[in-house]
C-alpha cells in the first residue's frame, strides 16, 4: 500500500500543527485532510522551518518523478483473453505450477509465497507506479503552485484513463487469474485499491491550467463506469461477498469512487449496508480479526485490514458519519481492533499466530499516531514518534493513505 500520505498524517499529528490560519486555496480532498493541508501551506508561506525543509525535500523527489516513463496497460507483451490490451490483467500472487502435473495445471495455492510469474505481466506495477507518481506530483503542485507538476500529473492521467490509444478499460475482468482454473476473479479487485488514493490526489490539481473541467468530467466518467462495474458485474459482486480484507477494500474503493463522482448518497448507503456488517463479521468483541489470523502472514494481513477500515472511517467523515467510534450491538469496533494489536507492536505480548515471514511491528505505528486523533492512548510509544520524525518527505501530507 502507498504509505506516503499515511506517514504524513502521523508526523504532522505529532507536530501538533494548528488547523486555523490565513487561507490559501482549500482543496476538496476526501482522504487527505483539506483543513490541515491548507493550514500547512499557510505555515510554509509564513516561513515554518520544519515544513519548508520538508517542502524542499519533497519537491526534489517530485522532480525525479517528472522524468519517469508514462504508464499504460497496452504496454504489456501478453494479450488478455478478450484480445484487447486495454483490459487490465494480472496473475494471482500465491498460485504456483503443480509439480505433479506435466503441464503444471491447474496451479495450486501457497499462501504468502509469491510466484515470480506474477511480475511477467506488469499492469499491476504500472498501476501502482501511476498512483504513486500522480499523488506525489499533485501534492507537489499544491504546495508549490508550480504548473510543471500538475502538467505531468495530467499527462499521466490522460494516458491511463482518457487517451483512446493507451487508456485502460474500466474493468478488472482479468485480475489475479489462476492458470488452469480461471481467467479472472473478484479477488483481483484488491489490485485497484490505490486508485482511490489517485482519485483523491486529482482533487489537488483541480483549478490548474493543466487539468481542465472537461478533463475532470471525463475522468469522473471513467470512474463512474468502473464503479458501476464493481457494483453490478459478477466479478465485482464476487469481491463484494468476501469476508476478509478483500471485502474491506471493496468498500474502501466503492465509497471513495462514489465521493469522487459526487455521489454522497451512494457512499453513505455502502457504509450503512455493507461496512457496518463487515465490522460485525470480521472482528471479535475482543478486537481480533479471525479471517486475517488464519493467513500465513497473519500480522501483515491484520494490520492491512485494519488500515483499510481506518481508511473507510476517514472517508466516512465526509458524510458526517463516525466509524471511529461505531460499535456493533455485540460490542465489535475498530477501536477494539486497534487496541488488540497495539501490545504486540509494543512488544508487551508475543505474536503466536502463523507468520512465515519476518514480522514488522513498526507497521502499526503510523496507525497508532492516527489513532491518537480519535482514541485516548495512555502513551504513544517513543518509537512511533521516532519513526514518524524520520519521514521528512512525508510531513506535507495529511492522511492515512
Amino acid at each position: 500500500m502507498n504509505k506516503l500520505a499515511f506517514y504524513g498524517l502521523a508526523f504532522l499529528w505529532l507536530l501538533g500543527l494548528p488547523t486555523s490560519a490565513q487561507n490559501p486555496r482549500k482543496p476538496t480532498t476526501f482522504l487527505l485532510n483539506a483543513e490541515r493541508l491548507q493550514a500547512n501551506k499557510t505555515k510554509i508561506r509564513q516561513g515554518d522551518p520544519v515544513l519548508k525543509a520538508a517542502q524542499q525535500a519533497f519537491l526534489a523527489m517530485a522532480d525525479q518523478t517528472l522524468t519517469k516513463p508514462t504508464y499504460s496497460v497496452v504496454n504489456k507483451s501478453k494479450v488478455p483473453p478478450s484480445g484487447d490490451k486495454h483490459d487490465y490483467m494480472s496473475v494471482g500472487p500465491y498460485w504456483w505450477p503443480d509439480s505433479t502435473k506435466p503441464d503444471g495445471l491447474p496451479y495450486i495455492r501457497k499462501d504468502g509465497q509469491i510466484n515470480p510469474e506474477r511480475y511477467a505481466i506488469q499492469d499491476d506495477a504500472y498501476m501502482n507506479g501511476l498512483c504513486n507518481d500522480v499523488q506525489t506530483l499533485a501534492i507537489a503542485y499544491y504546495f508549490s503552485d508550480n504548473e510543471k507538476y500538475a502538467r505531468r500529473a495530467a499527462e499521466l492521467l490522460r494516458a491511463w484513463f482518457l487517451d483512446p490509444a493507451t487508456k485502460m478499460n474500466p474493468n478488472l475482468n482479468f485480475g489475479q487469474a489462476i492458470p488452469g482454473i480461471t481467467q479472472g476473479r473478484g479477488i483481483g479487485l484488491i489490485d485497484s485499491r490505490e486508485l482511490a488514493v489517485l482519485a483523491d490526489a486529482v482533487q489537488l490539481i483541480r483549478g490548474s491550467s493543466a487539468w481542465s473541467a472537461a478533463d475532470h468530467q471525463a475522468l469522473q466518467g471513467w470512474f463512474r463506469q468502473f464503479l458501476d462495474w464493481m457494483l453490478t458485474s459478477p466479478i465485482g459482486k464476487d469481491e463484494e461477498d468476501e469476508h476478509n480484507n478483500h471485502g474491506t477494500y471493496y468498500d474502501f474503493q466503492t465509497v471513495a469512487y462514489a465521493l469522487f463522482t459526487d455521489n454522497k448518497p451512494l457512499a453513505k448507503q455502502i457504509i450503512e449496508q455493507k461496512t457496518y456488517k463487515r465490522i460485525g463479521s470480521q472482528l471479535t468483541p475482543e478486537g481480533s480479526q479471525p479471517h486475517e489470523l488464519a493467513r500465513t502472514l497473519s500480522w501483515n494481513y491484520s494490520v492491512m485490514n485494519l488500515q483499510g477500515f481506518f481508511g473507510i472511517a476517514q472517508l466516512a467523515e465526509n458524510l458526517n458519519m463516525d466509524l471511529w467510534h461505531y460499535e456493533t450491538p455485540d460490542g465489535k469496533s475498530l477501536q477494539k481492533a486497534f487496541f488488540w494489536l497495539l501490545p504486540y507492536a509494543e512488544g508487551k505480548q508475543s505474536w503466536t499466530h502463523k507468520q512465515i515471514k519476518a514480522m514488522h511491528p513498526e507497521n502499526l505505528w503510523p496507525m497508532a499516531v492516527v489513532a491518537t486523533r480519535h482514541y485516548t492512548l495512555k502513551t504513544l510509544p517513543a518509537v512511533a514518534h521516532e519513526q514518524a520524525s524520520k519521514q521528512p518527505l512525508f510531513t506535507l501530507t495529511q492522511s492515512l493513505f
